[in-house]
């Protein structure tokens, strides 16, 4: 079905697309500075948080043979 959106409904959605942009690399930011940290103060190693990422991806991942409907 289409739908004809009005042009202040579209600079509305690229205002929320920036607004999410500027979210995501804050984001990123702070956990590369946490991350950082951890490593330079020896709290955990960078192998220990790539493992732990991979582990988390993994979990994440939905297993196919149980789908979410």
């Amino acid at each position: 079905m289409n739908r004809i959106h009005s042009p202040m409904q579209e600079i509305n959605w690229i205002g929320k697309l920036a607004d999410l942009k500027e979210e995501h690399y804050r984001n990123t930011l702070l956990i590369t500075a946490l991350m950082d940290l951890l490593i330079e103060k020896g709290v955990m190693t960078r192998s220990e948080i790539e493992s732990r990422m991979a582990e988390l991806d993994r979990i994440m991942i939905p297993d196919p043979t149980y789908p979410i409907s």
